[in-house]
C-alpha cells in the first residue's frame, strides 16, 4: 500500500498548489495591486491567464491522480472478487470447515478473503471523498473563499488514511 501512501502524498502537494494559485487569483484581478506595473500594457490579463494556466495543469494533474486511486481500488475490488470465487467454486470446491480452518497462527481462507473485502470497502471509501473534495476545489476556483479552502485542505490532509501496514500479517 506504500503505492497509496505516494499518491496521497502527491494529492495534498498539488492541493495545496491549486489553493495557493486560487488564493492569488482574486488579488490578482485587482488592478490596484499592480502599481507602476498599471503602465504595461495587458499586464493584467497576461499574469492572471499564466496562473488560470497553472491551475488547468495542477487540477488536470490531480484528475491523473485521482484515476490512479482508482486503479488502486479497482484492483482490490478483482482482489477481493476473485478471492470469494476461488473459494465458492472451481474443481476443488471447498466446504465451510475448509474455508474457516486455521493452521497454526495464520488465519483462515475466510478470515482473509473478509479482510480483503474490508481493504476494498475502506479504499473505496477514502477514495470517494478525496473525489468530492477535489470536485469541491474545481467549483470554488469560481467563487474562492480562503476559510474554505483552508477547510478542504485540513479535510484531505486529515481524513481516515489507511494505515501503511493494515491487512498485513
Amino acid at each position: 500500500m506504500s503505492k497509496w501512501d505516494e499518491l496521497q502524498s502527491r494529492l495534498v502537494s498539488q492541493y495545496r498548489n491549486a489553493a495557493s494559485i486560487i488564493g492569488r487569483l482574486q488579488v490578482l484581478q485587482n488592478s490596484k495591486n499592480y502599481g507602476n506595473l498599471n503602465s504595461v500594457e495587458g499586464i493584467e490579463v497576461a499574469v492572471v491567464q499564466k496562473q488560470m494556466d497553472s491551475l488547468q495543469t495542477i487540477l488536470h494533474s490531480m484528475k491523473n491522480t485521482m484515476e490512479e486511486f482508482r486503479s488502486v481500488v479497482r484492483s482490490l475490488d478483482k482482489l477481493q472478487n476473485d478471492g470469494k470465487q476461488l473459494a465458492k467454486g472451481g474443481s476443488n470446491q471447498m466446504n465451510r470447515k475448509q474455508l474457516q480452518q486455521k493452521v497454526g497462527v495464520k488465519p483462515s481462507l475466510t478470515n482473509c478473503i473478509d479482510g480483503l473485502v474490508l481493504l476494498h470497502e475502506m479504499h473505496l471509501a477514502e477514495y470517494l471523498l478525496k473525489s468530492s473534495l477535489v470536485s469541491a476545489l474545481s467549483a470554488i476556483a469560481l467563487n474562492p473563499n480562503s476559510s474554505d479552502l483552508g477547510a478542504l485542505q485540513q479535510l484531505l490532509v486529515d481524513q481516515p488514511n489507511i494505515i501503511s501496514d493494515e491487512g498485513i500479517f
